[in-house]
């Protein structure tokens, strides 16, 4: 079951956190049709939010065909339409960019500068045409 995190530094409202997740999860295969999101109950008493919060993420994911809610059940992944079809792929570039990323806090960079350099070298790589 997929464990949300907000960060509170980050600009993005706390609710586009919690679908953003959901979204990543489903793009990496980490959550999969018929999967259980965590209850609204589970994910305020977590994360220390307000249950509206919660519960506007959940409305956009089932408003977008992710998730359903069943009533008195919980609320389910109901497509993966998301998932790379480049799946198998992943675990071998995970690896690498792990290592890129030891590499980096070696050099002394923090995640932000690591982020940045990772969002320009996807941006550079897109204006040469690469991806």
């Amino acid at each position: 079951m997929i464990e949300f995190h907000l960060d509170s530094r980050s600009g993005v409202s706390p609710y586009l956190q919690i679908v953003h997740q959901v979204r990543h999860a489903l793009r990496l295969g980490l959550l999969r049709e018929g999967d259980q999101l965590p209850t609204v109950k589970d994910v305020v008493a977590r994360l220390a939010i307000n249950p509206n919060t919660v519960l506007k993420a959940y409305r956009e994911l089932e408003h977008t065909g992710l998730v359903a809610a069943r009533p008195g059940v919980g609320t389910f992944v109901t497509g993966s339409s998301l998932a790379d079809p480049a799946l198998a792929a992943h675990g071998p570039l995970r690896r690498e960019l792990r290592g890129w990323i030891v590499k980096a806090r070696r050099a002394g960079l923090d995640e932000e500068s690591i982020e940045a350099l990772f969002r320009d070298a996807v941006r550079s790589a897109r204006i040469e045409g690469v991806a």
